[in-house]
């Protein structure tokens, strides 16, 4: 049944979206889960060039996804997911995310957000809170993680009476601003409480947008634009965890080895072109256009190999009172450095393999090019590998 869902062939797709998401979802376990983004993975690709531009959002592309199952999948089986979030199921996890960013790395990187967010609502989440979200989640409502700020211009949280709060400030690279409707945000609290987690109901207190601020290189389909919550109210069932949960390792450090998994996904879509385009033109007998793929090939399978280290070495507890493993923010640090390092390798490999021909719209490597450079920048990436010294020198073990 599973195939209904996600065949690009089948005609039941309309009619499976009167059926709820989460009966879509029971029907998946891990492994499952990992077969159907695989399958939907060339969907995504030949969609991908129709909204590689500014103020566009794949929104057809997330209804993919729902009728798949895969948008409940990260929510553990009582709530009626497939259990990605379990740390038996990190391997699942990261194939799954790998093969959503293969198809679209803007896809990836949205989905990836609403997965960190329903991640870390199972964690510090009570439990009523956890099956109101997860039922948002079944009935199609996309998540997301806010968290970057202007210093200036930070989220506050100002005290009202009954345990509310008015919000003040902004965030930018709020992606998916405008269609996530749950967004996970962090804000001040006042008198210097601490950084306070909080999901705002977006699709009920809209914040104002600008979105000027989102003229990227690439990504342009993630609608990542200053988000401006001045305003808006939260109630006490809003607020996510104690102070400062969200910057709690384990769990922060650790998470990148998830857009990893993304970012080596748009890798592997790089590889993928960069084969088809040469075996297009008939230059597969090229004995240096044979060596280059076989870089690329070594490059490739040097990522797959760290994200197996990652389900291995860097796998997260599922509850915030369980020990977590002293190394394994550190082990995600490296898995996080070497796919970057491998993609900033593969990219000129790929483009003398394709020459200018293969740089022109609407050649697909245009577009994965732009895309793959921009979300390979994600920030700190010396502090990073500092981290990891300062973690080795101390004389702890990775694992």
């Amino acid at each position: 049944m599973i195939v209904d869902f996600i065949s690009p062939d089948s005609a039941a797709i309309a009619p499976a979206r009167a059926k709820s998401s989460a009966a879509a979802a029971q029907l998946l376990a891990p492994d499952a889960a990992v077969w159907a983004a695989n399958a939907l993975a060339p969907r995504l690709f030949s969609q991908a060039g129709a909204t590689d531009a500014a103020g566009t959002f794949p929104g057809q592309e997330f209804d993919w996804l729902r009728d798949a199952g895969l948008l409940t999948a990260p929510l553990a089986t009582a709530l009626g997911g497939a259990g990605l979030g379990a740390p038996a199921a990190t391997d699942a996890l990261l194939a799954v995310l790998r093969h959503v960013g293969r198809g679209n790395l803007a896809v990836g990187r949205l989905y990836e957000g609403h997965v960190n967010a329903l991640l870390l609502i199972q964690l510090f989440g009570n439990p009523a809170q956890a099956a109101g979200w997860a039922a948002d989640a079944a009935a199609g409502q996309l998540f997301g993680v806010w968290n970057t700020e202007e210093p200036a211009h930070g989220v506050r949280l100002e005290a009202l009476p009954g345990g509310r709060y008015r919000l003040h400030g902004a965030k930018t690279f709020a992606s998916g601003a405008g269609h996530v409707g749950r967004a996970l945000a962090t804000g001040a609290l006042p008198e210097g409480r601490g950084w306070q987690m909080f999901v705002l109901p977006a699709d009920e207190q809209p914040p104002v947008l600008d979105r000027s601020f989102w003229r990227p290189l690439g990504m342009r389909a993630t609608a990542s634009y200053r988000a401006d919550l001045t305003g808006l109210e939260i109630g006490p069932a809003d607020l996510l965890g104690p102070p400062d949960a969200y910057y709690r390792q384990p769990w922060f450090g650790g998470g990148a080895s998830r857009f990893a998994a993304v970012q080596l996904g748009g890798i592997e879509a790089v590889f993928e072109e960069t084969r088809r385009f040469l075996q297009c033109i008939g230059r597969t007998d090229d004995p240096y256009q044979r060596q280059r793929l076989g870089q690329m090939a070594l490059l490739l399978e040097s990522g797959r190999q760290w994200l197996r280290g990652a389900a291995a070495h860097a796998a997260l507890p599922a509850d915030a009172a369980a020990s977590p493993r002293p190394g394994a923010p550190a082990y995600a640090g490296l898995v996080r450095t070497a796919i970057e390092q491998i993609g900033l390798a593969l990219l000129p490999l790929a483009e003398r393999c394709v020459g200018a021909r293969g740089l022109l719209q609407p050649e697909p490597f245009e577009r994965l090019h732009r895309d793959l450079t921009h979300y390979l920048r994600q920030p700190a990436p010396d502090a990073v590998l500092a981290d990891v010294g300062r973690f080795v020198l101390d004389g702890h073990e990775l694992y």
